[in-house]
Formats: structure tokens, sequence, C-alpha cells
């Protein structure tokens, strides 16, 4: 299938560099440096400092590339430059995560004896003792209340695959730097070294009187489904596996936007999913939820159909409550017909061709990453409506509108579970965000950086558990 050469993928922030350089203050040199960086590729991005030294200027710029080795071809570039001296570089994105990207600060003052015999011995004894003949008492006196642990194994990281837990920790910094950002919530990154489903729940188990919910994250699939059920049977905190339900609450809202764009209906559709592990699987249940007709899931083997002998359990789920008319064949060939493709699968499966064999206006979710199924550049002026899950792109389906405030919300219903319902409630708060007036092809799902976003799920979140009987404040 067609897909982007390396040399053809556009530049990144991600493989972002920062140089220092020193110049001869004199007309052209600085267009004779960017003339070498364009010619390498490079994009110019920022320029950050400006200091004038006589006959000498000293500059710090910013240059997005697409890879490392890119890098360091921009490098050689500016270093071949006569009138330009290189005094140092950095790759941005390994130096945003030096030393970590949280810490935990203080919430009262320490300064005197009066305040230690407060905070810590004797004063604290008197708050133990309370909790213990009250336990709910944790959940408004201690950081129980709004803290969050997001957990994972390191089993499933990114699109990078099975990395182990020292691997993953940095994925769950990043959570945890996005709940409170987004949400106020603070989340603790718990990275586990378990041989097993059963280690892992264990574990959880026995943690989890410290937080007011659990988010699992980068667990492979299908012990990913087994380790969540399971925790939401033995828990009475909410658990939510951000990768299935995030990711389906985000590709709801993106498609009930999507939808009214093209002058389509939900209860209309007929939906090919490529990918039914962790992602691909809660997509599907959610649609199912929200009155999608028909939905036509797809692995490596072809569609899955009642009656396919190599289906695991939650396969076999789907199999039986997806794919009415039992439809067969590879992706390309049940996307014939189809108003809408949503990829969580890996790059480069679709071709142009099998675009067009879609139905009118066909709506493509193409959210695998960092490469999707297919790239936006191949069907261009072919898609009525197209998301991705890059931020480089238009309509990025990204989890952060999401889960921080689905968190939000269950935290202030001290909610028990997180229902279907809320995750529907969370959906319908995001399509909501793009206002009738704004929404068009380019814009079905809100910025990620619209602040006011987790507010509205937080509130319709909170909402929608008390409607179903799982809050308990």
């Amino acid at each position: 299938m067609a897909s982007p050469l390396p040399s053809e993928a556009p530049t990144s922030t991600q493989y972002s560099i920062s140089v220092s350089v020193t110049l001869e203050n004199r007309p052209g040199v600085l267009g004779e440096l960017a003339t070498a960086i364009g010619s390498a590729g490079g994009s110019i991005f920022a320029i950050d400092g400006f200091v004038a030294k006589g006959p000498m200027l000293q500059r710090e710029i910013v240059i997005n590339c697409r890879s490392v080795d890119h890098q360091s071809e921009v490098i050689d570039a500016i270093e071949a430059v006569t009138t330009v001296q290189l005094h140092e570089w950095h790759d941005r994105t390994f130096r945003m995560h030096e030393g970590g990207k949280i810490e935990v600060l203080p919430l009262c003052p320490v300064g005197d004896r009066d305040d230690l015999s407060m905070a810590y011995t004797p004063g604290v004894a008197r708050v133990c003792r309370a909790i213990a003949e009250d336990e709910s008492m944790a959940d408004t006196h201690t950081i129980r209340r709004n803290t969050v642990a997001i957990v994972s194994d390191g089993t499933a990281v990114l699109g990078l695959g099975n990395i182990g837990p020292k691997a993953a920790l940095p994925v769950m910094e990043g959570k945890a730097l996005l709940f409170k950002e987004f949400a106020g919530v603070d989340g603790f990154p718990i990275v586990l070294d378990v041989d097993n489903a059963d280690d892992l729940i264990e574990t959880v188990v026995r943690i989890a009187p410290t937080f007011g919910g659990i988010n699992l994250e980068d667990i492979a699939a299908p012990a990913a489904f087994y380790v969540e059920t399971e925790l939401k049977r033995r828990l009475d905190i909410p658990v939510f596996h951000d990768d299935q339900h995030g990711t389906a609450v985000v590709a709801l809202a993106a498609l009930e936007n999507a939808v009214q764009v093209v002058g389509k209906n939900l209860n209309e559709l007929t939906v090919v999913i490529s990918g039914i592990g962790a992602a691909g699987s809660a997509i599907g249940k959610i649609l199912r939820n929200a009155g999608v007709p028909t939905i036509i899931g797809t692995d490596r083997q072809g569609a899955i159909y009642d009656g396919r002998g190599d289906l695991n359990s939650e396969k076999q789920w789907f199999a039986e409550n997806t794919n009415p008319n039992k439809v067969q064949g590879s992706v390309g060939e049940v996307l014939a017909g189809a108003d809408v493709f949503i990829g969580v699968s890996g790059p480069g499966i679709l071709d142009v061709d099998d675009i067009r064999r879609m139905a009118t206006a066909p709506i493509v979710f193409a959210m695998a990453n960092p490469d999707p199924e297919i790239s936006p550049e191949e069907v261009a002026g072919v898609v009525a409506v197209m998301a991705t899950g890059r931020s480089d792109y238009p309509n990025q389906i990204n989890n952060v509108l999401a889960f921080p405030g689905i968190f939000r919300g269950a935290f202030d219903a001290r909610a028990t579970d997180i229902t279907e319902g809320m995750k529907l409630a969370a959906a319908k708060a995001i399509a909501a965000s793009v206002s009738p007036d704004d929404r068009r092809a380019e814009f079905v799902v809100p910025s990620v950086f619209d602040k006011s976003v987790p507010l509205r799920v937080a509130e319709a979140v909170a909402a929608a558990a008390r409607l179903d009987g799982v809050a308990r404040g």
C-alpha cells in the first residue's frame, strides 16, 4: 500500500533541536544559514535569542526535523556554513524529560513547631484515629480525594510494544502532567515489574487505599481486558483503561460532529474498524451504545464475524455483537460502501483506491501513531472528513480531551465506578465543545488546549454518575 517515504515525512516538533550559533554581523549571513537549514530539509520553528556583540551576533534557533538521523544532517549543514560557528545543540524532547516532568509540592506550610505539630506528630494522630473510626474521612482528609494512580506494566507502550516498566515511566509521567494541567487531578505514575496479569491485579488492589481512582495505561491486550474487569469487580473506586475508553470517547465525539458536517446520522452508518485490540474493541462498544447499527471489525486475518474459529474471548464478544450480516474479507474489501473508517492498527494498510470505494462523503479516522493507516496527503480531496492521532494535522483524536475531565467528574461525584453512561456523556460534552458555527471538516474535535473542555466533561460525567447511581456525593 502507498505510504510516504521517510524522506517525505513532515518535520515535527518531537524531533526539534535547539542550536546556539554565532554569526558574522553583516547582511546576508542569517539568510545563508537559513538557506542551509532549509536545503537540508529542516524547518526553522523559532529564533529565541538575539545578542549583538560588535562584529558578531549570537542566536538560539529552534529547528524541526524529521528523525534523529535528520537532526544530524541539519547539524552537518549548519557546520558547513563558514560564516557561522555552532557552539552547542540539543534535542528539545530529551531536554524536556531531564529530571522527570512532575514533582510533589506541599499544600500547607511547615514554618515553625506549631505547624509541625499539626501536620505531623502529634496532631496527625488525631486524624488517623478519626479515619480508623470512619474510613470515608480518607476521601476528605487525605490526598486520596484527588489522586489517581497511573498504572502500567510496560507491555504495550504507545506504538513501541513491550519495552518494560522503566521505559514506560516517561509516558506515565506525561499522563500525570496532563491530569494536573487540564483538570487539577493529582496523578502518580506507577510502573510495575510483574510477570502476569494476576500479579498486576493483586498489586493494584493492595495499593488502592492510597488512591481515589485507577487509570490503566499501556497494558497489552488481551490481558488489558481481564485486568480492567477484575479491578472494577474488586475495587470501589473508578477504574478506567484509557487506551480503550479514552480513545473511544474522543472518537465518538469526533464522529458525532463529522456526521453533522457530511449530513448523515449515527443511526444510519456503516463503520469499519481496523484493529480490534484494546482501543478498537472499546470504540466498537461505544459506537454500538451510541446507536450505530452496522460495525465491522477487522484484524490481520480480515473481518471479524460470528463463526470465525480463531477468535479470543474479547473478539468473540465483538463478533456476536457487531457485523450483523457476517461480512467477510480483508479490510479493503469490507470497506466498500462503508461510511466511516476508524483505524487503530498500523501504518499504510489502505490506499486511496480503498477510500474511493467507500460511500459518498467518506469519513476517515486514521489514528495509528506515529504513522496513520493512510496519510492525509494521499486522500486530500477524496475524503469528506479526515482525522488522525497526530498533532500536526487537523482533527487530532487525542485522549487528553477525555481522561482529565472524566476523572475530575468522577472525583467530584465521589463515584465508585465509571459507567457506560458516563463515557457517553463525556463524548457528548466534547462534541458540544465545537459550536455549530465553528464545525467544519477541519474542525470536528476541539483543541486539546481549550481548557473549557475538561470542565464541560467533568460536569457532564458527574451528572451521569448521579443518574447512574454510582455517586457518593
